[in-house]
């Protein structure tokens, strides 16, 4: 059977697309597109019979429906850069298969990241692990950017002079610190993918971690376009809510107190804001139920 070629996605490869101030994401290679998945879909080879409506309604309905394996049939491989600490966070990710540059037989490159003064915000108070929207003052924010340049600064030629000894490579770079950048090839299936970009893209999602995951869908929806545009319509445009939510729910359709109090009457109310969002988005055609 021939390789199946997408053309978004062949104009893509080998291309950096820049993220934060060093970093990239870069789209290697890939396997298979929409025409794989519908071919897994229906246990079939060669061009297939079904029209591309068709096919867009079975991807639109195996996604909707989380039948997942199909998507699993696609494959994506990635070249990117990004900071340790961001690494780190991706990494946690255990569905893909990657190989790091490796600080014990390279000399790591004197790359750091350094935010921008408009990213350097209050610890959030309702989210432990994240930022709060209100930025610092600008002076204060300048006065953290340069304490980052200074501080590394002074870590790497340190790094340097114990290389200058011959001290080895692994031991020396033990100082370095998160903000290093770092590199690898990261491969992953769509579905995996997906799931990845679903937690990522997410708004309550580090912003550092985000914008990769941004750059990295523009290279999905080029592989697969159907399969994003599916995606976007069932997963990243929709609201799930818990059981007790769901009560609440019925409860404000009936006019009644939803009754949730605290925190859970907080995310009740933001999943809410989430769907009044969805309700003004441009919705996708109606597709109807596709015959496999």
């Amino acid at each position: 059977m021939a390789r199946i070629v997408v053309e978004t996605a062949e104009a893509l490869i080998d291309q950096d697309i820049p993220v934060l101030d060093k970093g990239f994401v870069r789209l290697v290679d890939y396997l298979g597109g929409d025409q794989r998945i519908v071919q897994a879909a229906r246990v079939s080879y060669g061009e297939g019979t079904k029209s591309f409506r068709q096919d867009r309604a079975l991807i639109h309905y195996l996604l909707k429906n989380w039948h997942t394996s199909p998507f699993e049939q696609v494959q994506l491989t990635f070249h990117a850069k990004m900071p340790i600490f961001v690494a780190r966070q991706w990494v946690r990710h255990r569905t893909a298969r990657l190989n790091e540059i490796s600080g014990r037989y390279s000399v790591m490159r004197d790359e750091f990241y350094v935010p921008d003064p408009a990213h350097v915000r209050y610890q959030s108070e309702r989210n432990k692990q994240g930022r709060a929207d209100e930025a610092l003052p600008l002076p204060e924010a300048e006065e953290v950017v340069r304490r980052f340049r200074k501080e590394q600064a002074e870590l790497y030629a340190s790094y340097e002079e114990l290389l200058s000894k011959n001290v080895a490579r692994e031991l020396a770079r033990a100082n370095l610190p998160n903000s290093l950048y770092t590199e690898w090839y990261w491969q992953i299936d769509l579905n995996n993918l997906f799931h990845f970009l679903r937690l990522r893209m997410d708004a309550h999602a580090q912003y550092e971690i985000r914008v990769y995951a941004e750059a990295m869908a523009l290279c999905a929806k080029a592989v697969a376009p159907l399969a994003y545009e599916a995606f976007e319509e069932h997963v990243l445009g929709s609201v799930a809510f818990s059981r007790g939510e769901c009560a609440a729910l019925a409860a404000l359709l009936d006019g009644r107190e939803h009754g949730l109090e605290g925190r859970p009457m907080a995310t009740f109310e933001e999943k809410l804001a989430r769907l009044r969002e969805a309700a003004l988005a441009e919705p996708v055609e109606e597709l109807a139920k596709p015959s496999a």
